[in-house]
């Protein structure tokens, strides 16, 4: 150790301790259900993606401990496997609540109401941006696009749909989340927990009775341009003509 000018230790920086492993029996059981993902490639480095997901369905996020098990079974180096985990934002990288609510702030939802649903929430659950309750069930974040335009504002939790949320139907939303009420998705399967989900994510299946059928497809507003150009629906004009007002027309020259 060094001192500064006030006084206070500085690290050297000494190299950080090698992960510890998983307890033997969660070890057995995460590779065999690693076998069987690393089987559906014919390159093994592919199923790092689906085991990344599988390591967060055991610790709801993907720790050190996860990284070194990706590492081992794949044969790669823990930098390798850091370099994925850190790119994408559905891996957590610190412990997270049961429910991941996800509200949209990309332009669209955040004009239509998502940013004033995110400053809300933060206020309502006394959390910031990726956060999570005291209690462990809920873990805020603003993501910047839901892919759900047609319905905007977005809230999602553990990536299912809740279209068309106001500030205060989101917070009755969380309410009911950590108040352990059951909530239902506008669109999709049933929820789940966020472990569970990882789960899902790493290509197990969901063997909820009825969640596959219910899990469906694109909602009615997603569908309305392929119906319009096959006929099937009557349709007014979205974009008027130049000079006419919404539901009347003007005179020529505008006057």
């Amino acid at each position: 150790m060094t001192a500064n000018p006030t006084g206070q230790g500085v690290s050297l920086g000494m190299p950080q301790l090698p992960a510890p492993d998983f307890p033997a029996d969660v070890r057995a059981r995460l590779e065999a259900d690693a076998a069987e993902v690393i089987a559906r490639y014919p390159d093994s480095r592919s199923a790092l993606l689906p085991l990344l997901h599988l390591t967060q369905s055991e610790e709801g996020h993907v720790s050190r401990t996860g990284i070194r098990f990706c590492a081992e079974v794949l044969g790669l180096t823990t930098a390798e496997v850091t370099a994925v985990a850190t790119f994408y934002t559905m891996y957590r990288r610190r412990p997270s609540g049961d429910y991941q609510v996800g509200v949209c702030t990309n332009t669209l939802c955040a004009v239509m109401g998502g940013d004033a649903i995110f400053d809300e929430l933060k206020q309502h659950l006394g959390v910031g941006n990726n956060e999570t309750t005291p209690d462990g069930k809920v873990t805020l974040e603003h993501i910047e696009c839901n892919a759900a335009c047609d319905y905007a504002p977005v809230v999602m939790v553990n990536w299912e749909f809740f279209d068309n949320q106001t500030p205060a139907s989101a917070k009755a939303l969380v309410d009911d989340l950590l108040a352990g009420r059951p909530v239902e998705p506008t669109r999709g399967a049933p929820l789940c927990t966020y472990k569970e989900t990882a789960r899902i994510l790493a290509g197990f299946p969901d063997e909820r009775e009825g969640a596959v059928a219910a899990s469906g497809g694109a909602g009615p507003a997603s569908l309305i341009g392929l119906r319009i150009a096959r006929g099937e629906a009557p349709h007014a004009p979205v974009v008027h003509p130049r000079g006419e007002a919404r539901g009347e027309a003007t005179t020529e020259g505008g006057e």
